[in-house]
């Protein structure tokens, strides 16, 4: 399992959690103008398991 931080066509950032198998589990749903919004997010999600690897691309 990964998330997969990313800035989509208008220069926004979002995010997208991966399962093992590469198939979507859940994405921001919005996007954010500063990628510390977006990070912060993904902490949400991430809740207690940090050792779920940020992939920037």
């Amino acid at each position: 399992m990964f998330f997969y931080l990313y800035r989509d066509r208008a220069l926004q950032w979002r995010w997208t959690l991966y399962a093992a198998n590469h198939k979507k589990i859940a994405d921001s749903g919005e996007s954010y103008h500063n990628k510390a919004d977006a990070q912060h997010g993904i902490y949400l999600v991430m809740g207690t398991n940090t050792s779920t690897p940020i992939r920037e691309g």
